[in-house]
Order: C-alpha cells, then structure tokens, then sequence
C-alpha cells in the first residue's frame, strides 16, 4: 500500500498521477503501483482519472511470471520428508490416528510463508509472528492432546488447524492491516491454489496406484511403512508446488495475474455449479415439510448441513469477480441475482438447521460439537444475511463491491472463531 497517498492525492492531477507512475517504475515497483490504483479504481470506479489508468495498464502487455523452482522444489522437498517422518509416528496409540494429521496444516503454512517472503524478498517483520504463532498454536495442540486423553479435540483439531494455517498465510502476505479488496483478493487467489492441489492429488494418487500395481506385478509387495511414507511425503510436495504454481509473491494478491488455465476455468465452473444449487436448494425447501423432524432426531443430519454452509460459502465466493470487467456486463444482473435467490435459500435452510441444534442442546445439554456447530452456524448465517442486507443497500451500481466487503469479513470471523477453539475448548469441556 506504498503508493496509496500519493494516489488519492492526485486523483484529479494527471500530471501527478504519471509522476507516481514514473517513480515506481523507476524503483522496480510498477506492480506495486498498479496493486495500489486497483485498490483505489474499486473505491472509487466513477473516477475518470482512476479508470483511465486501470484500462491502461491493463491493456499493457505483461511478462509472463518466473516461477522461483530453485526455491520451491528444495522447500517441497524438504516439507514431504517431514510429512513421511511424521506419518510414521504415532503417539496417540496404535489404533488411533498418525500423528501427522494434527500438525501437518501448520508445518506445510510454515514453508510456505517462507517460500513467499524469500521469493518476494520481503521483510520477515511479518512473517515470523506468523511463523512464531503457528509454532505455539502446534505445541498448545500437541501437549493437550498427548498428555490427556482427548480424542474429540484432537478430531477438531484435525478440521480447525488448517484454517489457522491458512489465515496465519494471508497474515503473512496481508499484514495486520489489510484492505477488504486485497483480503477478498486472497480469498479468491486461495481457492484457485485449492483447487489446484486438488488436481495434483488426484494426479500423484493416480501415479502411485499405477507404481504399487506395478510391483505387485512383479509379485513385490512394498512394506506398509514405505507406502505410508511415500503417501504422506507426497502431501508435503504438493502443498508448497500448489501454491509456487499459482501465486506470485513478488505483487499483492489484487495485481495477481488470472491464469489462462485453472484460474479462468474456477470462475466458470463455479457459476455453473450456483445454477445447479439453486435447483437442488429449491427442491430441498419442498420436501422440507415431509421430513422436518429428521434434524431434530438425527446429529448426523446437522454435520451435513454444517458442511453445506461452507459449500455455499465457497461457492459464493468463488463466483465473485475480482473486477466487473472479468465478467461481460450482460451477465452482472442475472448473476447478481442468482447470488441474491442462493444466499436467501440458504439463509432459511440454516436457520432450519440452527433450531433443530438449538432443541438438541436444550434437550441434552451444550457438547463441544454442539458448540463449534452452533458458532460456524451463527458466523455463516450472519454473513449470508450481511450479504443480502449490503446488496439491497448499496444497490446493484456497487453489488461486486459489496459482496467482496462480506467475504473480507468472513476471513476475519473464520480466523477468530478457529482460535477460539483450539484454545478454549479443553478448558470448557474437560
């Protein structure tokens, strides 16, 4: 956000706004420049001046993006040897879970906050608090669970981590004090980086049922220790490539470039999928009344509807643009729109939910699922309900602006309430 002031202040000056530009091109910082004027394009879209720039500069030819191998490859390699070490341990007995599974979330944040502040040569100013933090929050979890028996927290651990992981990441590139474009910008690039290990899971899974099927062949059958090794070693590769791939550390998360390949092809998969839950969401509300006591009787109809929750969320987020010009201007409206219908569905199915998890807990008393259920419903319903009371107010000229200011808010709920859990539930329920 280096540039910022000196933006807003020439914002009717061409000849201050070119001076701007002149001196971050001189200084190597011309992404930074353009990081800064999306930020204030999005603020103000009805400024000549700002838009001038935005079209200019996006219509300049850009270099295509040197992915920083050298580092990325040692890193990753480095990060699966600790995964197939750690897959190995066991100190929670020989029936229960490998040990990886706790912290395996906070070592692969760790390398890869590393990777990007080395790649962008950042100050570690904000990296090692991150680091640091990710570290305790590792050794909090590991002694609570090793020294006393409790394998439900352990469990949350398992689901909970990694959102911890993930937001001491966006800390790392964000700071402390972020703007919502950028975070909302996170939250876009962090689906694609997603989806992208997705594709090379099913990819590295494919590779090693075709190598163990090939010694088998061969009447050699690899021991189960190695295959466990070789399984979780894997895991550690593709967390550190998944994002050297996708994400260039050296801009801010607004000047990310949208890729030709995944990341244009998230986008539309993404708006494909909405159409298809609002039909479902559409059905499920019909047969509502046919069944409604099955939430009341049945727990395991809950944890459905609490995944749910985050399903539309992400696919909320995930259609979303970044810009209105990612998107052609004929399609604003029915997209608004099938956002709008989306959100209200959900916002009747999870108050649905949030009462029949109310009636259990009244009935059997407060559990820790209960609990973290009833706070990721609460967080997720008053997002959905922001969402549609900020669409209504701002209108349809600021819809894209708006939805982004609702999701940059959900990063921060997310990260609290996470953090609330992994440190005040032993202590609430022991």
């Amino acid at each position: 956000m280096k540039y910022l002031s000196d933006l807003a202040a020439g914002q009717h000056d061409p000849k201050q706004l070119e001076d701007v530009y002149q001196a971050a091109r001189r200084a190597n910082e011309e992404a930074e420049f353009l990081a800064d004027l999306e930020v204030c394009y999005q603020a103000s879209p009805d400024n000549v001046l700002y838009a001038a720039w935005h079209y200019r500069l996006q219509a300049a030819p850009k270099e295509a993006r040197a992915v920083n191998w050298k580092l990325a490859i040692p890193l990753a390699i480095v990060t699966g040897l600790i995964y197939g070490v750690l897959a190995l341990v066991n100190v929670y007995g020989s029936n229960q879970m490998p040990f990886l599974f706790v912290p395996w979330s906070l070592i692969g944040a760790c390398c890869v906050i590393a990777f990007l502040t080395i790649t962008a040569n950042s100050p570690w100013k904000q990296a090692w608090p991150a680091i640091l933090g990710l570290i305790v929050a590792g050794v909090y979890v590991t002694l609570l669970t090793t020294l006393a028996e409790r394998m439900l927290y352990r469990t949350l651990m398992v689901l909970h981590l990694p959102l911890l992981a993930w937001a001491a990441t966006g800390v790392s590139i964000l700071g402390w004090k972020s703007d919502a474009p950028n975070r909302f910008a996170f939250l876009g690039k962090s689906v694609e980086v997603f989806v992208t290990g997705g594709v090379f899971v099913i990819v590295g899974g494919m590779f090693a049922a075709i190598t163990f099927g090939l010694f088998q062949a061969l009447g050699i059958n690899l021991p189960a220790k190695l295959q466990q090794f070789l399984v979780a070693g894997g895991g550690g590769l593709i967390t550190v490539l998944a994002v050297a791939t996708v994400y260039d550390p050296r801009v801010s998360p607004i000047a990310q470039k949208v890729e030709q390949g995944l990341g244009r092809l998230i986008p539309t998969m993404m708006r494909m999928l909405l159409v298809l839950t609002l039909l479902v969401l559409i059905v499920y509300l019909v047969v509502i009344p046919f069944n409604f006591m099955q939430p009341f009787n049945n727990r395991d109809i809950l944890i459905v509807y609490n995944i749910m929750l985050f399903a539309v969320m992400g696919l909320l987020l995930g259609v979303t643009p970044m810009r209105s010009e990612d998107l052609p201007e004929r399609f604003h409206s029915a997209l608004r729109t099938g956002i709008l219908v989306v959100a209200v569905l959900t916002i009747v199915v999870s108050l649905y939910a949030m009462s029949a998890t109310v009636y259990r807990t009244v009935i059997g008393g407060l559990t820790v699922n209960r609990l973290t259920v009833i706070g990721w419903n609460t967080i997720n319903t008053a997002l959905l309900i922001g969402l549609v009371y900020t669409q209504f107010k701002n209108g349809a000229a600021a819809w894209i602006r708006s939805l982004q200011s609702v999701f940059s808010a959900s990063a921060v709920a997310y990260t609290v309430w996470s953090l609330f859990l992994v440190v005040a539930i032993p202590w609430l329920f022991k």
